[in-house]
């Protein structure tokens, strides 16, 4: 059955099928089609929901991409599903990060505002490079943090392939050398620019 799994993130904040909770912190995913969600519920936990128990291992390191730091994962029962080694948590200040993005979507920007309410709340995966760490995901928390005057986060080493260095090149192309100089955009814009750009680069 593994060859078979097919899991799609969900990218929006209205969809009845999964918990307004998990749908603000991108946690919900089709596993074959079947709805699935992963809550963050501490620094290192999270509970799955979802009736295709045998996808759990892959479903689980899907999610482990955007949120590496969590070790912990729980039934809604509260029962052990995995655990994994912990990763060392480091600080960063947000002029040593550099965006893999362009963007950030006025959307989800609201729905990190409804989650994040510190800094330490913020974690993401980077990669280090040329003296710098490129952010692999979470360029919204980064975005927030900016806005909140919040000068340092916390951030996990992650992996990723050759494609991060390029998107980060690219950024800095464009003069996108830290988190304040990303571009904040509608939700249509975000859609249309930034799910160009990957289109055209991944074909």
């Amino acid at each position: 059955m593994g060859n078979q799994i097919r899991i799609k993130r969900i990218d929006t904040y209205d969809d009845s099928r999964f918990s307004q909770a998990a749908l603000y912190q991108h946690g919900c995913f089709l596993v074959n089609e079947i709805p699935h969600e992963i809550t963050v519920t501490s620094e290192q936990e999270a509970v799955i929901r979802g009736a295709a128990l045998w996808a759990y291992p892959a479903l689980i390191e899907e999610f482990r991409f955007y949120a590496p730091h969590i070790a912990c994962f729980y039934n809604e029962q509260g029962g052990k599903i995995a655990e994994y080694p912990r990763v060392q948590r480091i600080r960063l200040r947000l002029e040593e990060i550099q965006p893999s993005q362009f963007y950030v979507d006025k959307d989800k920007l609201a729905a990190v505002r409804t989650f994040i309410h510190r800094a330490d709340d913020i974690i993401v995966p980077v990669l280090p490079a040329q003296g710098k760490y490129i952010s692999l995901d979470g360029h919204t928390r980064l975005f927030y943090a900016v806005s909140m005057g919040w000068d340092r986060v916390g951030a996990v080493i992650g992996t990723a392939g050759e494609w991060a260095y390029q998107f980060a090149d690219e950024a800095k192309r464009r003069g996108i050398t830290a988190p304040k100089d990303l571009l904040l955009v509608s939700h249509e814009e975000y859609e249309e620019k930034w799910n160009r750009f990957c289109d055209r680069f991944f074909e």
